[in-house]
């Protein structure tokens, strides 16, 4: 069985998305600074159908975690911001399993088939890895899903680009956390001009006696 993962772009002020995102601002106003270092990759140039692009450390990082999930879980929220931007041909290419309230058939694009899941994120979860089988899921957000994640000890790596800028507003990542204690080890470190690219993994709870 593969690994339940997150990469997510975020801002010096702990934001993963700008205010007001929804529809009209899908990455939230000004949300796109926290992204902008990848358009240029030749991976993500790819993943539109694009030639061409840069090549290097963070192309290395974007085309691995493209590589890595067999299936992708996502919040309703995500979904309903990203349908009319990713077209026909979204950039998944796996099946997605969105967690909703509101129940629907099955929608088939190109690649990729989203599945509409309503009897919470666990069930999405083990439907995704079933899925997946040894590949890896991928937790593509939004922000409220991730921290259901993080409560629940789910996730298994957590790889964060953090870019320089301060969104100042909008949708923070580690919000809503409780008050328990939760741990990382820091397994890398990458800088280069434009983003800082820290990769965090569980650490593993002690063997009850």
């Amino acid at each position: 069985m593969g690994e339940v993962i997150a990469r997510l772009a975020m801002s010096l002020d702990g934001y993963i998305a700008g205010p007001e995102s929804g529809r009209e601002h899908p990455l939230g106003i000004g949300g796109e600074r926290m992204h902008s270092w990848v358009f240029g990759l030749r991976s993500f140039r790819r993943m539109q159908g694009m030639r061409g692009g840069a090549t290097g450390p963070d192309d290395d990082l974007l085309a691995e975690h493209v590589q890595r999930p067999g299936a992708v879980v996502m919040g309703h929220g995500m979904f309903i911001t990203g349908e009319d931007p990713w077209g026909e041909e979204p950039p998944f290419h796996t099946p997605v399993y969105v967690v909703t309230h509101h129940p629907r058939e099955p929608l088939v694009r190109t690649g990729t088939t989203f599945h509409f899941v309503t009897e919470g994120p666990e069930r999405a979860l083990e439907l995704a890895r079933a899925a997946a089988g040894d590949k890896d899921v991928s937790l593509a957000g939004g922000a409220d899903l991730a921290q259901q994640f993080i409560r629940a000890g789910w996730l298994d790596e957590l790889l964060l680009h953090i870019v320089p800028v301060l969104a100042c507003g909008g949708r923070r990542l580690f919000d809503n956390l409780g008050d328990q204690h939760i741990e990382w080890r820091k397994t890398q470190v990458l800088d280069s001009p434009e983003v800082t690219h820290i990769r965090l993994r569980k650490v593993a709870s002690p063997p009850a006696e």
